[in-house]
């Protein structure tokens, strides 16, 4: 899955070159500062791991990736019981984790982030478990990839997988997937509120959530790379059963594959009919590859090749329906070009066949364009950083050395 193409790497060059300086990127894009700087989405956490993922190849470049990381570093860091994967503390201690796997260094600084991210997660645990003891449902929030448990049970899976508090994340999630007391009709991870966090008179009844952002399917690809792994707890295999047998109800069918849809209502969840007539953006955080790619880590783990070949069937899907593409409208990662070529790139080196990797040269080319065109922006999940990480690792072919990517659940 190499690209002998030496104008990819180029403009992913050329996008980190405007983000060599931090002082000047501030000034320019007024979009990273503080508190904002401790954000792995939108400020200086994000760009430090772009250079952290180049310095692998180029060793020169790390002192730009200190730099940044620095800059995410300064001043007091934010440890609220609102902290996650994508903000504060535990964000500062996943790109500090990339760059001293490359460097041997922070060794002072990573014991205390190790430390202050577990504490975090156990607080949020005992509040989560309490919550389910009351039998009351969860909001987003509690549970999801980008500010909940299961982005915290990211870091603590890649840096200590045999410790209790990893085990304890997954136990949770294993809870999750069950039903509360009284309430069969909706799976445990039913929230009362809208997709983004609207009050329930929005929103009567709640709604079920599919995506990888936001969604169940975030808890899905956790399990499923715990158990690949070999780090399992009770009821473990259970949980995932239990979350791809509701992915099966909601299975969709569409000429060009199939597709599940972003959301569902309380109305549609009792009538088991889905509303949304089509597939709509082929998206990493809320469309199907995302979705997709969860559910072949499922099948991977638990050794489904049924569910691993309708899986990979329903990225080729995106892929070769030019309805869906054309809704790809930008190159970020959370929604445009750099997000279907990384989550097809990470598939297609799983794949059983080599038809989804015979798409990766023209989405690379999609996501190139994309980035000729749109103007440039620092985030990682919605602008330039994250695409021209995904640019660099299709250019060079090889694996994330940093393991950025873990930080969106596709490996």
């Amino acid at each position: 899955m190499t690209y002998p193409d030496p104008s990819l790497l180029d403009l992913a060059d050329d996008i980190a070159a405007g983000l060599t300086d931090p002082a000047t990127a501030i000034a320019i894009h007024r979009s990273i500062h503080n508190p904002h700087s401790q954000s792995l989405a939108g400020g200086a956490a994000g760009v430090a791991l772009l250079h952290t993922e180049r310095a692998f190849n180029r060793p020169g470049q790390w002192p730009t990736a200190h730099t940044w990381l620095s800059t995410a570093a300064t001043g007091d860091l934010y440890g609220g019981t609102d902290a996650c994967l994508f903000f504060g503390v535990p964000a500062l201690a996943f790109v500090t984790r990339a760059a001293a796997n490359g460097t041997g260094g922070y060794q002072r600084a990573l014991p205390q982030l190790d430390a202050a991210t577990g504490d975090l997660t156990r607080v949020r645990l005992a509040a989560a478990n309490a919550r389910i003891d009351q039998g009351e449902r969860p909001a987003l929030s509690e549970f999801d990839l980008i500010r909940g448990l299961t982005g915290l049970g990211v870091y603590h899976l890649r840096h200590a997988p045999e410790s209790p508090v990893t085990a304890a994340v997954l136990a949770y999630l294993v809870r999750l997937t069950e039903p509360l007391p009284g309430d069969t009709e909706l799976p445990g991870w039913w929230t009362d509120h809208g997709p983004t966090g609207q009050p329930p008179t929005d929103y009567p009844g709640g709604h079920g959530n599919f995506g990888m952002a936001h969604g169940i399917t975030g808890p899905l690809a956790l399990l499923a790379l715990a158990l690949r792994r070999g780090i399992t707890v009770d009821g473990h295999v259970q949980a995932i059963a239990r979350i791809c047998t509701w992915l099966d109800t909601w299975q969709q069918h569409h000429p060009s594959g199939p597709w599940w849809p972003r959301t569902i209502t309380v109305d549609e969840a009792r009538a088991r009919s889905c509303n949304q007539p089509e597939p709509l953006q082929p998206s990493w955080c809320y469309g199907t590859p995302g979705i997709a790619r969860a559910q072949q880590l499922a099948a991977l783990a638990t050794g489904d090749t049924t569910r691993q070949h309708i899986a990979e069937t329903a990225l080729l899907g995106c892929l070769t329906d030019p309805t869906q593409l054309i809704r790809i409208i930008d190159p970020s990662l959370c929604h445009g070009a750099a997000g279907l070529l990384h989550t097809t790139w990470r598939a297609a080196g799983d794949a059983a066949t080599d038809m989804l990797a015979a798409h990766l040269p023209a989405l690379t080319m999609l996501l190139r364009d994309h980035l000729r065109t749109a103007p440039r922006a620092v985030e990682l999940l919605e602008g330039s950083t994250g695409a021209a990480l995904a640019l660099h690792t299709a250019a060079t072919g090889t694996a994330p050395r940093s393991s950025w990517d873990a930080c969106l659940l596709l490996a």
